[in-house]
């Protein structure tokens, strides 16, 4: 893996790092891809789309032939609800396999189109497990559809997807995937998981800007979406019929967005693909998670449920602890971090995605610890309430 930190933005730029599972910190090419303006009717802008599909295509490894990809204007949420909306007939069912905010969502979003679903809500602090989905699926025959979240961010929990795809599977329920955060760094083999769709984001682990997202789905499963989508913008038979048609989106791209995801998909197949990518992650993780624990903060989740997108923290115990002046220090100390989205105890999140490698997250951990000394917080230590709930939920 050849990552080179003098390319990698510096707060001394005055640009603070993002610690967040995406919008990230991207890479001057990538910024500088966005500099010209690309005509979304004509046929430059055209062979970016084709490339652009191409590319992600080849992410898949030899199942890729089975497959086609469709870009979606907006964010990873419009592609989830356009994957809901288009694969999910309108007399399914899906089973919504919850454990926080991202999967709730998905229930949600179920409810607004109108179509059935069985959600299972595991909480924050562990994954759903494949003889789970068995129990249910045998008891509801009417469920057509499993949701599998790859990477919950809201905790930082990476779940088991090829033991709940296997599950699915076993009991012939088709397998639908969000793997927004997690797709181009933790691996995603469609011969294992055998997925009928997934989702992702340009603006996560390829390392682009927000603007849009893809579907990656079987073809039979795309031409068998017809007329299924509650939606017009978000159907996804739609788009990818008049792309292979014509090669245009439906409706107006984000030109700019695309130019710079092309430079990012460059930059990703350069750094070693999936397997590369994946690896500095995974190394940012270990050294954030080491170097804070090493100054007293807890981590919400066990470290065989880590993954390496985004580390969920407590807040310390101690009365001089303010989240809202430790965020505005940590920014002035050139890191913008994360807040938490967990109901039960106060939290915080770091990201460790993006433009940064074990260096960046070394800063990270000597600037939270000068700024808990600034605060006069005596301990990093979290609740015991916290680690009493997190115990018990683990057990």
């Amino acid at each position: 893996m050849g990552t080179d930190t003098a390319k990698m933005n510096s707060p001394k730029l005055g640009e603070p790092y993002l610690l967040t599972p995406g919008p990230l910190t991207t890479s001057y090419e990538v910024k500088e891809a966005m500099l010209r303006d690309w005509g979304s009717w004509d046929d430059d802008f055209r062979a970016m789309t084709r490339k652009m599909r191409s590319q992600l295509l080849a992410l898949l490894g030899e199942e890729r032939a089975e497959y086609d990809c469709v870009p979606i204007q907006g964010s990873g949420s419009y592609c989830v609800e356009a994957m809901l909306g288009s694969f999910v007939p309108k007399d399914g069912k899906v089973l919504v396999l919850a454990n926080g905010a991202y999967g709730l969502r998905a229930a949600q979003t179920m409810e607004c189109i109108g179509r059935d679903f069985h959600l299972i809500n595991k909480g924050d602090y562990l994954p759903p497990r494949g003889d789970e989905v068995t129990a249910i699926l045998e008891q509801d025959q009417d469920i057509t559809h499993v949701l599998i979240i790859h990477c919950e961010t809201s905790s930082g929990i990476l779940n088991p997807v090829e033991e709940l795809a296997g599950a699915a599977h076993a009991a012939g329920r088709k397998v639908l995937v969000d793997s927004m955060s997690a797709f181009g760094a933790v691996p995603l083999d469609a011969s294992r998981v055998k997925y009928t769709a997934m989702v992702s984001s340009a603006n996560k682990c390829i390392e682009g800007v927000p603007g849009f997202g893809f579907v990656i789905a079987r073809k039979d499963e795309i031409e068998a979406a017809k007329a299924n989508s509650h939606s017009l913008s978000l159907d996804v038979h739609a788009q990818w019929a008049t792309m292979e048609k014509t090669g245009q989106w439906r409706f107006t791209p984000p030109t700019h967005v695309v130019a710079a995801f092309l430079k990012a998909l460059d930059a990703h197949h350069e750094e070693g693909g999936v397997a590369g990518r994946g690896a500095r992650y995974t190394r940012n993780r270990d050294v954030l998670v080491e170097g804070m624990r090493g100054i007293g903060f807890e981590t919400l989740l066990a470290d065989r449920w880590l993954s390496p997108i985004i580390v969920t923290f407590f807040c310390p115990a101690d009365p001089k602890f303010e989240f809202s002046r430790f965020y505005e220090s940590m920014k002035d100390k050139g890191f913008i971090i994360y807040p938490g989205k967990l109901t039960v105890v106060d939290s915080f999140r770091v990201g460790c995605i993006g433009q940064m490698d074990e260096d960046v997250m070394r800063q990270v951990v000597t600037a939270a610890n000068q700024t808990l000394d600034e605060m006069g917080v005596a301990t990093a230590a979290p609740p015991q309430a916290a680690l009493d709930e997190r115990k018990k939920l683990a057990a």
